[in-house]
């Protein structure tokens, strides 16, 4: 596993009326602080990559669907330079994925509905300066290939 991700299985507590699951609290040992907190939606096979932050560490949960989030470790100084980390998290796999600065990452939902990832990030999103680094998902320096995998 990448030098500072981190995963965490989620509970999900289903009763008569539905169902609640806990995400971060401020007593968890993985929790750091409190930026944000935002919802983001891939439709199926759509690539959503590669991007990174020099200063906030990302906190994914998957809500609905089923969603394959990869990440690179783009740290040159980290044991794990270069590696790379597939995680199919969702309906079928509740987790809580934390991804610390200078790790590349990126998702696209798995099978055929839409995924919606709730991120709880370390900073609020600063929109005169945005915390991002970006690269291309298909055609770019990461050695990565997002197409299905089938076996």
């Amino acid at each position: 596993m990448i030098e500072g991700v981190k995963t965490v299985p989620l509970k999900l507590m289903p009763d008569e009326r539905g169902w609640l699951m806990e995400v971060l609290r401020c007593d968890d040992d993985l929790f750091m602080k409190f930026g944000q907190a935002y919802v983001t939606v891939g439709y199926p096979g759509v690539v959503k990559a590669w991007h990174c932050h020099e200063l906030q560490t990302d906190h994914f949960a998957v809500l609905t669907g089923m969603a394959k989030i990869v990440l690179y470790d783009g740290r040159e100084d980290s044991p794990t330079y270069k590696e790379i980390n597939e995680f199919f998290a969702g309906k079928h796999n509740r987790m809580l994925l934390r991804i610390p600065p200078y790790v590349y990452h990126g998702f696209k939902a798995v099978g055929t509905e839409e995924c919606m990832i709730l991120n709880i990030p370390t900073e609020p999103y600063n929109r005169s300066k945005p915390d991002e680094l970006r690269l291309d998902p298909h055609n770019g320096p990461i050695p990565y290939d997002w197409s299905r995998k089938d076996g």
